[in-house]
Parts: structure tokens; sequence; C-alpha cells
């Protein structure tokens, strides 16, 4: 399905969707661009301060003059990446946390991470493809053993939870993009015939559900390597992408595998670099078929030839349109994008700390933002969204998140790492070039023009800063210990 305009020089311009969904994103997106555009015609200076016990504090204290002396320059021409946005992933236990608080808080909530122009302005968020580590339980799309036809395929698992998860964020961004991967294939698609990778180590307080010889190995395949295992793979991927589209919900693009070298207690499969290879050429067809991208991941490993051998091997190299990088990954993410310089590189997963959701954490997190800015991603995801006041997963992991809901009073708070993370998706928009910069800091320049600074006073005390912004010199006051956001 598609349409046609003529443009100025009297040429045709063809637009075609795959569906009425893909139609529906367009317009939606086209219209919230032109509002967004408007809204910001005649930007005014803006300075947004955080500190360990003040969030989100909008200050006066800034000033704009044509003369000074600057100790940071930034030159809005020296552009770098684009930027496609921010996210978190929609996980199981998120919705069961949010499903004890009051329907308005909920809706609130939803409002302030999704609704573009209110709050975190999030536009692009990660989902599993079946079970991961924060689901209720183990599950697969087809637990029966040896369908190859997916007669069995069934997602009305997702329908008590990651459907209305995500439904509720598009209720206030309708052109929410997403992306998803699998933790695991169905078990009887694996060597071992298990969810699992690994066992408990001695001492848990967890009981382990597989044997020894269950076990999986970094470096080795536990997917069957076989013709039919890859086809009916592939399908399942098809299957998935269609029965989310008969709900309302298009996914734009898949990766492989989580975290394909390590074996875990919870959902997971390791794989070789070769195997998913092999894998990718099959899934590849198959993807492009329903206009959805393939990037290779998720890239947990600071071994760039990994990712070199799924771009450089004819099995997988064309359908290879980017790479999600988390956790180790962030060391060989430098490599990639040196030798890839136009490849699309996203930042697939924060790390997701212990549960604590403290300062010292939040702080962490900015040198993460900074590394991965810093090599290259266009997208940033945060892991969890909202967890119960513990944090726990179903496998006894406890993790921060970017809402912490108290399940007993039916209270909820938004942690350090969200207001953080909103210093950036606030105020850089879609589109956004990064600028390149030095030091404790992260610059963008709008579609509209407008430059975003974001940075970190480590001080413990108060710091009097001037940058020097073409040829503006901006003065401003920022707090000790803080993180600030200055719109220009």
């Amino acid at each position: 399905m598609g349409f046609a305009i003529k443009g100025p020089d009297h040429s045709k311009k063809v637009f075609y969707f795959v569906n009425q969904y893909e139609l529906m994103r367009y317009i939606l997106s086209f219209i919230t661009g032109i509002v967004c555009l408007s809204s910001h015609a005649q930007v005014k200076p803006q300075l947004v301060t955080t500190t360990e016990k003040d969030n989100w504090t909008k200050s006066s204290n800034i000033s704009i003059s044509k003369t000074g002396t600057a100790s940071i320059a930034i030159n809005p021409d020296e552009t770098l990446q684009s930027i496609d946005g921010f996210g978190a992933c929609f996980n199981e236990l998120g919705w069961t946390s949010l499903q004890t608080l009051k329907p308005t808080d909920r809706a609130d909530i939803f409002k302030e991470l999704f609704k573009p122009g209110e709050g975190a302005n999030f536009n692009i968020c990660r989902m599993p493809v079946g079970a991961n580590d924060f689901a209720r339980d183990w599950y697969s799309y087809d637990e029966t053993d040896g369908d190859f036809d997916m007669q069995h395929f069934s997602i009305d698992n997702d329908k008590q939870t990651l459907i209305p998860f995500i439904k509720s964020a598009q209720k206030y961004n309708p052109t929410l993009q997403l992306w998803a991967s699998p933790w695991s294939p169905p078990q009887w698609m694996k060597i071992n015939h298990h969810y699992a990778a690994a066992m408990y180590p001695t001492g848990s307080t967890q009981t382990n559900s597989l044997k020894s010889d269950q076990v999986g190995q970094e470096g080795a395949n536990m997917f069957i390597q076989e013709d039919a295992y890859f086809k009916a793979y592939a399908k399942y991927f098809g299957l998935f992408i269609d029965a989310y589209r008969r709900e309302g919900i298009n996914i734009g693009m898949v990766m492989p595998q989580n975290e394909f070298n390590s074996a875990q207690v919870f959902p997971s499969c390791t794989w070789t670099a070769a195997g998913l290879a092999r894998f990718i050429s099959y899934l590849g067809p198959q993807m492009e078929k329903q206009n959805v991208k393939v990037f290779f991941g998720t890239m947990e490993r600071a071994n760039a030839k990994l990712a070199d051998t799924i771009l450089t091997l004819p099995l997988s190299k064309d359908y290879v349109k980017g790479i999600g990088f988390q956790w180790a990954g962030k060391g060989a993410i430098g490599t990639i994008h040196q030798q890839y310089p136009n490849l699309t590189l996203y930042q697939s997963e924060q790390e997701c700390g212990d549960g604590k959701n403290d300062w010292a954490y939040c702080k962490y997190t900015w040198d993460l933002m900074k590394h991965y800015f810093g090599n290259g991603v266009r997208a940033y995801m945060y892991w969890n969204l909202s967890l119960s006041k513990d944090g726990l997963s179903r496998w006894g992991w406890r993790q921060n998140s970017l809402v912490t809901v108290d399940t007993v009073n039916h209270t909820y708070q938004y942690n350090h790492e969200y207001y953080l993370l909103k210093h950036l998706s606030h105020f850089v928009q879609s589109g956004a070039k990064m600028l390149k910069v030095t030091g404790n800091l992260l610059a963008f320049k709008n579609p509209d023009n407008s430059v975003v600074i974001v940075m970190q006073n480590e001080a413990t005390s108060t710091k009097s800063i001037t940058f020097k912004i073409g040829n503006k010199y901006v003065t401003a006051a920022l707090p000790a210990d803080s993180f600030v956001t200055i719109l220009l």
C-alpha cells in the first residue's frame, strides 16, 4: 500500500507502507514532527539541575552575552552521529509491579515516560521474544516438541502482560518504535532441551533446574545447527511479528539472541558468531519479507572480532543493518565504530545495578552514557522500566529500575537514574546530531537548531562555568554534585 505526491520539481515521490499500522505510524510521526518543530521555533534558554536530594529543578542561574572568557568551546557545526532516541525494555515484572497501583497513578507514569513533550519522551523501546530474566516464569511461543511447522505457535501469554504494557505506552506515544530479541529459543530447539544454560552456584538458595551435562559453554552452539531447526526458528520470528501486528503493535527490528556468549541460570542460549551467521542467513530473508530490520546482538563481550565475523561473512553481512552493545560489549564498540563508521549502533541494555537505585550508581550511569555516545551510538536503552520495591527477578537477581513500586502501600517513586536519563531524553530530539566535545559533558544539536548541553559538576561546591557556543557566551551556575542540562 502506498501513495505518491508531486514535489516542487514536479517529480513524484512514492511512499510505501507494509500495512495500516505503518501508514498510521507515518501520519502520526509527521504530525508530531510538525508540532515539535513549531514548539521549538523560538527556543528560550533553559537550565535544569538534579542533585541527590533535589530532582529536576528549573533554574534562572544562566546568562548569555556576546563577549566573555570561556572554559569550554562548542562548535554547533561540528556534528557527529544522528540520534534515534531513548527508551527502556518492556518486561513482565515491570507490568505486574505497575498493576498494584491505582489506575490514575499508572496513567501518570505512562504519560511521564512516553507522552512527547511531557517528561522522558521515550520513543524507542525493547521487548523480549518469549521469556527473559524478568518474566513471571519461563515460556516460549511454541513448546510442542518437533513442531517445525509452528502449528502450536501462540502469544496468549503476552496478552496478559507485554501487550497491555506496550499498548499503555502507545496510548501516549502512538509512534513508539519497538525492537525485540529472544533470551532463549523454544527448549526443543536447543541441544540441552532446557530454557537455562547454567547452574546456580554452590551455596545458592535457588534450586538448580538443570543437570551438569546440560550446561552450556561460551563459544559453543546450544541451538541445534540443522536446516530444519533454522527454518523453523526463522518462521517462529515471522509468526511473532505477524501476531503482534494483529494486536496493533509493529516491531521494526529484531536481534537474533540476547547475550549470545552468556550461559545463565535464566532463559539463555550460547551461540558462536559463525552459528549466528548461519541463522541470520535464514532469519534475514524472512524479516525482509516483513519489512523488519535485523541487527546483530546483543553483544556483551569486549571482542570486536565477534561482530566483525557477522559483518564480513557472506551468509550474514548483507542482512545486518546495525549492532546492539551492552555490558562488556562496551569494550568492543569503539573498534567497531572505527571500522564501520556508518553502521547504526545501539546501546541495547544499560547495566542494571543491584536494586539499591542509589546516587553512586546514577553517577556510574553517567559514565556509561558518555562512553556509548562518545563511541557512536544512536539510541540509548535503559533496562527495567518499573520493578517492585525489592527489585527481585524470578531467578533471584536484584536490579535497578526507573520506577520503584511499593506493592504493599500502592505508592511509587522515580529513581535517580530516571532523572539523569530525562536530562537527555526530554531535550534531545529524534534526529538530533551529537556534537564533538571534550570533558565531562555531552552536547547535541536538534533539528530545530537548538543546542542541548548535559554535564556533571563533580565538585562538592557550586561551580560557575562559561561556554562559547558559536558567537554566544553562556554562563551557568552548577550546583554541587549535580547533573545539569542547558538548552539554548
